[in-house]
């Protein structure tokens, strides 16, 4: 193996041969989930809404042998593509024809620290710089839907049963029930929109939707119909009014789940619940093998789940005064969430902060 020549383009000046080299070297390079988030499609259209998204394509003469994907910030401090929506990163190597050195990786894109939140597992350029691991929630539909279900009643009968009844309630009392597995009705996604930034400030969190660039990513990959990166809205109709819906992304065999949301005036009748399991009965259809829920702990995730992948978080730093200076605004931070994270207690006195700051905005 020799080292290859490393080349930095912007994202958003990926051409139609670097899409299909990239996601071609994809299949064949990693064992891993075709993961969306990890297409060079995703990167491109992170590109065309974030002027500091970079990729370093690596070359032996002129065949391409791997790409990375990167944001270039202030004093030479990256993050990983995406970073905030982005449910799997890493690199995209050949497994035999590249020596490469993280360091002088680091070197080559001019940057002195590269953060990561999801890892995906198998990047192991990058694993020993990890400070955390996470489980990332799946659904295993590799023998179809049926054996799904077989799953459900075996280890959680009363989701299964008590979803169904939900179904016959909410059609009783709103109307017949409909479902779009890839609605492409732009006013859906403005509901769902308006569901989910309601949802972030009535429990305290940052919008992300506030954020330009996210908004625009939405849109754009809402409308992006590439086999190995395709955005796909899903909705739960009653009496041809949404009660639910959710927005992810998938490639050829794979769904990641990305922003679901729902009416709270119906609530009671669990229309996310629903949506949900006519989503993987839609998908296993229409040949997904496997939906990833995302890092971070929920109720329903573990309810429909069948295992769990894991995902990691890190930062892999150089030496210098930059490095030095990303340790100092990045690190006490990043500890105090660690201790809060590993500590029940302070943990669930955080939540109850976060939904007194979603009260006093939603009064204000």
């Amino acid at each position: 193996m020799t080292t290859p020549r490393i080349h930095i383009v912007h994202a958003g000046d990926l051409t139609p041969g670097d899409l299909d080299l990239w996601n071609a070297l994809r299949r064949v390079a990693t064992a891993a989930p075709a993961n969306p988030f990890m297409s060079a499609e995703f990167t491109q259209a992170v590109g065309r809404v974030r002027r500091d998204a970079r990729v370093a394509v690596l070359r032996h003469g002129r065949r391409p042998v791997g790409y990375f994907p990167y944001q270039q910030g202030r004093w030479g401090h990256g993050r990983a593509v995406g970073l905030g929506v982005s449910d799997c990163q890493g690199v995209v190597l050949h497994p035999d024809d590249v020596d490469l050195d993280p360091r002088h990786l680091m070197r080559a894109c001019s940057l002195n620290a590269w953060e990561f939140n999801h890892l995906e597992s198998g990047q192991d350029l990058f694993i020993p710089y990890a400070t955390g691991r996470f489980a990332s929630p799946v659904v295993d539909l590799t023998h179809g839907y049926a054996a799904y279900e077989t799953h459900l009643r075996a280890h959680s009968r009363s989701l299964l049963k008590s979803t169904r009844a939900q179904e016959r309630r909410l059609a009783r009392h709103l109307g017949p029930l409909r479902f779009v597995h890839d609605e492409r009705h732009p006013a859906a996604l403005r509901t769902l929109v308006e569901w989910k930034s309601a949802h972030y400030r009535r429990t305290g969190r940052r919008d992300p939707f506030d954020q330009r660039w996210i908004s625009d990513l939405v849109h754009l990959l809402a409308d992006t119909t590439s086999p190995d990166c395709s955005g796909v809205l899903s909705v739960l109709y009653a009496a041809e009014r949404p009660v639910a819906a959710h927005f992810g992304l998938r490639s050829r065999t794979v769904l990641s789940c990305w922003f679901p949301s729902y009416d709270r005036t119906v609530a009671t009748f669990s229309p996310g619940r629903i949506l949900y399991l006519r989503m993987i009965e839609a998908a296993a259809a229409s040949g997904v093998r496997l939906i990833d829920f995302g890092r971070g702990e929920a109720a329903y995730k573990d309810s429909f789940k069948t295992g769990d992948l894991m995902v990691h978080e890190g930062v892999l730093r150089t030496s210098g005064p930059g490095a030095a200076l990303h340790w100092l605004r990045r690190e006490p931070l990043r500890a105090a969430h660690r201790v809060v994270r590993e500590n029940p207690a302070l943990k669930r006195a955080a939540v109850r902060t976060l939904r007194a700051v979603g009260t006093i905005r939603g009064s204000a």
